[in-house]
């Protein structure tokens, strides 16, 4: 029996767990076998009293291309926003601190594990987008980390253009910490600091960091789910899914 190559890779090495998104056939899309595996990892570092920190990573030129709309049309629309909300809380409440390493592009869903982890550094080769607008859809789900972080004129606009941005306008409005031309030796930087943290002093201070993300989830979790599931079914959305998947435009561009 051949066995599955995994989604998520997870390597763990001098107090560090890194999980290294790794599903080309669809560019790191979060499929809920990648959601799955991601969160399984995180509760596996998180219950390593060995580790330290995790990182979350990606292999190829895409961090995260958003939701596998191949996925969007199952017979409940709550499962994929549901899936997500519950891997974003888990970045959240992982009891060690999470920072995102990032040198590639970065789409819709993709943008709410950013929102959630602790830090982000982001590369040259970095590009973000807000593109569920022109899909039909909303960042609903997603908005639970990120709003409490992002500058709110630069999330109006970015929410409603859906245009693309580099690292270091991400990093100007609160999306990363660090826009780095060596995303390793940055990342480097922040790894040695907790490496002389104490486990208990880390945790702790993350769930005072966490407080006003930790509210928008309890506030607004079970209402978000139920917008994103209202759009994704939607005949608006449907096209606009079909539309990207077939690469062509879709009927409301001008």
């Amino acid at each position: 029996m051949t066995r599955e190559v995994p989604f998520v890779r997870v390597t763990t090495a001098d107090a560090v767990t890194t999980l290294e998104l790794d599903s080309p056939h669809n560019r790191n899309a979060l499929s809920t076998r990648l959601m799955a595996e991601l969160t399984q990892g995180l509760a596996d570092a998180a219950a390593d009293p060995g580790v330290r920190a995790v990182v979350l990573g990606h292999t190829g030129k895409v961090f995260c291309a958003g939701a596998d709309l191949s996925e969007a049309t199952g017979d409940d629309p709550t499962v994929g926003p549901r899936g997500l909300v519950d891997l974003q809380r888990a970045i959240v409440d992982c009891p060690k601190p999470v920072v995102a390493a990032v040198d590639g592009h970065v789409r819709a869903g993709g943008l709410g594990l950013l929102g959630a982890a602790d830090l982000v550094v982001a590369g040259p080769q970095s590009t973000f987008a807000f593109t569920e607008v022109r899909l039909g859809l909303a960042p609903a789900v997603i908005s639970l980390p990120l709003r409490p972080k992002l500058d709110p004129r630069a999330a109006s606009r970015y929410y409603l253009t859906g245009e693309t941005f580099d690292a270091a306008e991400a990093a100007r409005i609160g999306l990363v910490t660090e826009a780095a031309e060596d995303v390793a030796a940055a990342l480097k930087v922040f790894l040695d600091a907790f490496r002389l943290c104490s486990p208990q002093g880390l945790a702790e201070t993350k769930k005072l960091a966490n407080a006003g993300v930790v509210a928008s989830f309890e506030q607004d979790a079970e209402e978000r789910v139920t917008q994103s599931a209202r759009l994704f079914g939607s005949p608006e959305a449907q096209e606009g899914m079909r539309a990207f998947l077939e690469r062509r435009p879709a009927p409301w561009v001008q």
